[in-house]
């Protein structure tokens, strides 16, 4: 039994006792002598008018009958007087000199039935008696025969003992409850007085002593207990009747002869002087409650010990691990970190703890972090979470974060993964997938570049040898096959750098048809001529939001894995199409529900098995002989499809070739269309003193940019590297524009000649010309205002035009 259920017991039994001494005292105050029954003498009535007033101030009803005998049994009865009393206690106010069978009905009459018999025996009656029809009252009542017997006259005192009986009646059903509630607990309840003796005792005796509460109440502890069963208990029984509440523990045998663990508690108990008149015993079997607590104190070691294991485990994980942890809070501070922050970063933990945690991030970065952290606070977990940190050193440090908030606090813990080197390594990988593809497609650049060169070249000897010959007719035949020629090189050129360039590129709407259109050519020329090419545009085709010349990357590699795929020729189709998939179709596919733009390339070649197709998009993975394919090309493909929200299908069987179809999203807007250029003669022209340095270190191409500005009426300076340009710029000397190469001897780079004429002229206009711009050179892609590139080789009336824009921008 738990202490919660011993104490309401406790309660509830002192309650019970409380009443039943009450009942007993108001008993004891009701039963007294029975008063005005000696004061009446057997004679013809009431001895005089001294015992008439006498038991007219009685409390207890008094009367004298008359009984009428027939066959010798009493029959009726005739009230020969009556007090007061005996008015108010039976409602017979004017009984005197009536008869009963006129007062009363029949079945009360039973009362005076058997007060008649006295008169046949002369014998005192005295019992209890219940009057039913008046309100349940219980009488105490005494009757004698007055005078001779043949006076047949009995007198009858009535004494209301109903409330007497009322609290004995309460009394008896308290301890009957009170005995019913201690029996039905498994637990012994006892109540010993100041002399030992046993007053009380619930049926559980039977299971610790063997014995029933009647063969233990009544006794002596100590000739229930042995001696030493006694003397265990001695202590604790003196230190009760001295007011002392005790507990303690005993081993207790069991009646099977096995033992259990008994809790013994002695609680005194209090007259209503205050002293001590004995106390309450409360024995409870707590075998069950050891066994668990010693099963829960085990249990509670081993958790302790897990529990240290796992934070010394923890600690090491804190101390050695190489990613960033710690905990933050919504107010933007570190709380704590782990010594990879100190490692990593550089930055001491009271450095890091001590400063907002933005001002080590990329301000580039500042919004996307604040959302992280806006969605933290409102209990969101965040994964793959990507910033730059800024180390000590300057340099940036890509990290991916999770970050896990802590429910009902302002606080979160973060993990953060250096991604730089990953970063770095992909690029590289990245970097050699593309150039595998240049190195497919040298042989056809090889071929195309001859040819384009030997057009450009015969053209300008044959426009030579007319010239010399006076034949000018036919100049403008020659000369546009050459400007013919130097166009399908430079895009020729564009395209391969748009394969090998590092920089990544944005999505732009893109016309997938055009696209296609002009990669035929290029394709053509890598697969070689065993190959047959055949292109299915769709009429009408959506155009997609993708990096085209990822998209191109893409194309050219299908097409090169479907050549390797047909070694003995074939055919490659490439072919468009729009499709609408419904939620079953996306499904299936991974995609969302809705309008797609299809780019399908299907070979004729060796098919796929279909553990081959299952392992295809895997970085690394590769069918090809060594030396052949680093196995990145459809993990590229993959990837750029993915991002670009689409999806790459396989469809082939061994033996019947292979469709690789990539699914992109449709972009509900207009592609951008290439600016026409204006022909030289009609560029706009230079405003008065308008002048222009030029700094390349190609004396041609200085020659033809001055040649061009000083036929647009421009001033034009040149200087073949970048410290020959810095000093004019130096100068006092009027610039309204640099145009500059970005590759230059001398030390200085065509930005850092730039930069440093800024630095003397802040409004200085600047266009780099280049014919590969990397993002180092130009700084990161990021030109700043009034700068602009532009790409060789380019058409004259294309730099008239750009140089003309960038003097009159402001």
């Amino acid at each position: 039994m738990r202490p919660a259920e011993i104490a309401a017991l406790r309660r509830r039994a002192a309650a019970l006792e409380a009443e039943v001494a009450d009942l007993r005292a108001r008993l004891a105050r009701t039963s007294g002598p029975e008063t005005g029954v000696a004061a009446v003498e057997p004679g013809d009535g009431l001895a005089g008018e001294h015992d008439r007033a006498l038991f007219d101030t009685l409390d207890a009803g008094f009367c004298i009958v008359e009984v009428t005998f027939a066959g010798g049994q009493p029959v009726d009865y005739r009230f020969l007087a009556a007090n007061p009393a005996f008015a108010r206690q039976t409602g017979l106010g004017d009984a005197v000199g009536r008869w009963m069978r006129d007062l009363a009905p029949d079945h009360e009459q039973h009362w005076f039935d058997t007060y008649g018999r006295v008169a046949l025996t002369g014998a005192p009656v005295r019992f209890e008696s219940l009057a039913s029809a008046l309100e349940q009252r219980w009488f105490d009542v005494h009757a004698f025969r007055i005078g001779r017997l043949e006076q047949r006259r009995v007198a009858i005192l009535f004494n209301d003992i109903s409330a007497r009986r009322s609290a004995e009646l309460r009394a008896a059903a308290n301890e009957r409850e009170l005995r019913l509630v201690t029996d039905a607990l498994p637990v012994l309840i006892a109540f010993i007085d100041r002399d030992l003796i046993y007053r009380f005792a619930n049926a559980a005796y039977r299971d610790w002593f063997d014995r029933s509460p009647d063969q233990v109440v009544g006794r002596d502890v100590r000739d229930l207990l042995d001696p030493k069963g006694y003397a265990a208990r001695r202590a604790a029984i003196e230190r009760a009747l001295a007011g002392e509440e005790v507990r303690f523990e005993l081993p207790w045998p069991r009646r099977d002869g096995g033992s259990r663990d008994a809790e013994i508690r002695y609680l005194p108990r209090r007259a209503a002087d205050g002293s001590v008149d004995g106390f309450h015993v409360f024995v409870q079997d707590i075998t069950d409650r050891k066994r668990v607590e010693e099963l829960l104190s085990a249990r509670a070691e081993s958790l302790e010990r897990e529990v240290q294991a796992r934070t010394r485990e923890r600690n090491r994980l804190w101390e050695t691990s190489n990613d960033l942890i710690g905990t933050a809070g919504l107010d933007g501070f570190l709380k704590a970190v782990n010594p990879a922050w100190t490692q990593m970063l550089g930055w001491s933990e009271a450095e890091l703890l001590a400063r907002p945690f933005l001002d080590i991030v990329d301000p580039a970065d500042h919004g996307e972090t604040a959302a992280v952290v806006a969605r933290l606070a409102r209990g969101e977990t965040v994964s793959g979470f990507v910033d730059r940190v800024r180390a000590r050193d300057g340099q940036d440090r890509t990290i991916m974060w999770t970050a896990v908030p802590e429910p009902d606090t302002a606080l979160f813990y973060i993990v953060g993964r250096d991604l730089t080197d990953q970063h770095r390594a992909e690029e590289q990988l990245r970097q050699a997938q593309k150039m595998e593809a240049v190195g497919q497609l040298t042989g056809g650049i090889a071929h195309d570049f001859n040819n384009l060169l030997t057009g450009i070249s015969g053209s300008l000897e044959l426009l030579q040898t007319r010239m010399a010959q006076g034949r000018l007719t036919e100049l403008d035949r020659y000369i546009n096959a050459a400007q013919g020629a130097s166009k399908r090189a430079a895009a020729l050129t564009h395209r391969l750098l748009a394969f090998s360039r590092r920089q990544t590129l944005d999505p732009k709407p893109t016309d997938v048809n055009r696209l296609v259109s002009g990669m035929t050519e290029l394709i053509r020329r890598t697969v070689g001529p065993a190959i047959e090419i055949e292109v299915v545009a769709a009429a009408g085709l959506w155009p997609v939001l993708v990096d085209p010349p990822q998209l191109e990357n893409a194309l050219l590699n299908l097409c090169i894995n479907a050549r390797d795929a047909m070694p003995d020729g074939g055919r490659i189709t490439i072919e468009t199409a729009n499709s609408c998939l419904d939620a079953r179709a996306a499904r299936d596919r991974d995609l969302h529900p809705g309008p797609y733009v299809s780019l399908c390339v299907t070979d004729t070649g060796t098919g796929m098995t279909s553990d081959i197709i299952a392992r295809a998009f895997d970085p690394f993975f590769t069918t090809k002989p060594l030396g052949q394919g680093t196995g990145l090309g459809l993990s590229m493909i993959y990837g750029f499809v993915r991002q670009s929200g689409g999806q790459v299908r396989i469809a082939s069987e061994p033996g019947e070739g292979t469709t690789m179809c990539l699914e992109l999203p449709r972009h509900h807007g207009a592609t951008q269309e290439a600016d026409g250029l204006a022909d030289l003669a009609g560029a706009p022209r230079a405003e008065q003193g308008e002048t222009v340095l030029i700094v390349d270190d190609e004396p041609s191409v200085r020659m033809l940019v001055t040649e061009v500005l000083e036929d647009l009426g421009y001033t034009a300076i040149e200087a073949a590297d970048g410290p020959a340009g810095l000093s004019v710029l130096q100068s006092d000397v009027r610039i309204d524009l640099l145009v500059t190469d970005v590759g230059l001897p001398g030390g200085m780079n065509g930005r850092q000649v730039a930069d440093a004429g800024r630095a003397v002229r802040p409004n200085l206009k600047i266009l780099f010309i280049t014919g590969y711009a990397e993002n180092a050179a130009i700084g990161n892609g990021h030109l700043e205002p009034g700068m602009q590139v532009l790409t060789k080789p380019f058409a004259m009336e294309a730099l008239a035009a750009r140089i003309r824009e960038l003097i009159a921008s402001t």
